[in-house]
C-alpha cells in the first residue's frame, strides 16, 4: 500500500513541478511578445537588444518598446498577479468557488471610491454641485487610496454578512446586491457630473493596461508585493482555514486573524489594480480555478505561485489580443479577457467535472 501510494504521489509531484516550470517560462515569453506585437511590429531580436540597452535598427522602435509597451506589459503582469491572488484569497475566505472581488462587490467598492474622487471635480452647477461639494475632502486621498478604502469597506460589509449567514450562496447574492447598490450610487454621481468627467470615468471603467505611466509602476508594484507577501506569510493558516474554523481553532490558529489578513490582502490587491487599470473582471475567478485544475491540489503553497503565474499569463495574452496586432484597433480589456478566457475556463471546469476532484476550495 505504501509503495503504491508513493508511486502515485511521485508522478503527481513531478507533474506539478513541470506545470509550474512551463508557466514560469510562458510568462516571460508572453511578456516579450507583448513588447514585439502591436499596431507596429518590432522584431523579437530588436526587442531583446533594446532591453539590453543596445541601439535598434530603427530609432522609433526604442520609444515604442520602452515608453509605450514596457509599462503596459509590466502593468499586465502586476494586475494579473494581483487579481488572481485576490480571487484565491476570497475563495479561501468564503470557502466558495464562485467568490472573487468582482462578484462580491469589492471591485464596485473600489470603483465607487475612484468615482467619488474623480466625478465631483467635474460637477455641474445647481443641485448636483451642492451634493458633490461635500465630497471634496476625498480629493486628498489619491486614486489608489480612494480605491483601496472602497474595496476595504465592501469587504468588511461582506465579512459581517458572512458571519451572520451560514449559506454561502446567500452571501454571494448579497455581494451582487451590494455591487448593484454601489453601481447605482456611482450612476447618481455620473448623472450630476460634467460630460468631460463622465467620459474620463467611463474610459477608466472599460479597463486598460495602457494608462499606467512608468513613474507610477513602483507604487503599483509595491502594493501588489505587499498583498502577495501577506498571503504568502499566512499560507499555512490559509490551508488550515479550508477545513473550517473549529479545526483551525483546535490547531491553535485564530480564524479572525486569517480573515483580517485575507481582507487586507484583497483590499490592497484589488483596490490598487482597480485604481490604476479600471475594474478588471474574470481574472479573479478564472486564474485560481485554472491553477487548481492544472495542479490538482488545494495546497496554497502551490496555488499562490500557480495562480499568480496564470493570472500574469492570462493578462498578457488578453492584452495582446485586445491590441488586435496589425489593425491599429483596440478592444476594451474586459471584453478581450472574457472572449479569450471564458471558453478555456469552461473547458477546464467540464474536464475536471468528468474526472472528478481537483477543484474543491
Amino acid at each position: 500500500m505504501t509503495s503504491s501510494s508513493s508511486s502515485v504521489s511521485r508522478p503527481s509531484s513531478a507533474r506539478r513541478a513541470v506545470v509550474l516550470a512551463v508557466l514560469a517560462a510562458a510568462v516571460p515569453a508572453a511578456f516579450l511578445a507583448t513588447l514585439a506585437w502591436g499596431s507596429v511590429s518590432v522584431p523579437l531580436d530588436e526587442v531583446v537588444a533594446i532591453l539590453r540597452g543596445q541601439e535598434p535598427a530603427r530609432g522609433t522602435w526604442r520609444a515604442i518598446v520602452l515608453d509605450l509597451r514596457l509599462p503596459r506589459a509590466t502593468t499586465a503582469v502586476l494586475a494579473g498577479t494581483a487579481m488572481a491572488l485576490a480571487g484565491l484569497a476570497m475563495q479561501t475566505l468564503f470557502r466558495n468557488a464562485l467568490a472573487e472581488p468582482y462578484v462580491l462587490g469589492v471591485t464596485s467598492g473600489a470603483g465607487l471610491g475612484v468615482g467619488l474622487l474623480l466625478l465631483p471635480q467635474g460637477a455641474t452647477t445647481g443641485v448636483g454641485a451642492s451634493l458633490l461639494a461635500g465630497l471634496a475632502p476625498l480629493h486628498g486621498l489619491g486614486v489608489v487610496g480612494a480605491a483601496a478604502l472602497g474595496a476595504f469597506a465592501v469587504l468588511l460589509v461582506m465579512l459581517a454578512i458572512a458571519g451572520r449567514v451560514r449559506n454561502m450562496v446567500i452571501v454571494l447574492v448579497a455581494g451582487i446586491m451590494v455591487g448593484a447598490f454601489l453601481g447605482a450610487v456611482t450612476n447618481v454621481l455620473v448623472f450630476f457630473a460634467r460630460p468631460e468627467a463622465v467620459v474620463a470615468f467611463t474610459q477608466w471603467q472599460f479597463g486598460s493596461f495602457e494608462g499606467v505611466r512608468a513613474v507610477q509602476l513602483p507604487v503599483l508594484a509595491a502594493v501588489v508585493a505587499a498583498g502577495a507577501l501577506l498571503l504568502t506569510l499566512f499560507v499555512k493558516q490559509l490551508n488550515v482555514s479550508l477545513l473550517g474554523e473549529r479545526y483551525a481553532q483546535s490547531m491553535g490558529l485564530s480564524p479572525r486573524r486569517v480573515r483580517i489578513v485575507a481582507v487586507a490582502a484583497t483590499a490592497l490587491l484589488s483596490g490598487a489594480v482597480t485604481a490604476y487599470t479600471g475594474p478588471i473582471a474574470f481574472l479573479g475567478i478564472a486564474a485560481p480555478h485554472l491553477a487548481r485544475g492544472l495542479l490538482g491540489t488545494a495546497d496554497h503553497r502551490l496555488l499562490i505561485p500557480g495562480s499568480a503565474l496564470l493570472g500574469a499569463l492570462t493578462a498578457l495574452v488578453a492584452g495582446i489580443f485586445a491590441q488586435l496586432p496589425g489593425t491599429g484597433l483596440t478592444l476594451p480589456l474586459n471584453a478581450a479577457l472574457a472572449l479569450l478566457g471564458a471558453p478555456v475556463v469552461l473547458h477546464v471546469l467540464l474536464r475536471i467535472n468528468r474526472v472528478g476532484g481537483g477543484f474543491h476550495v
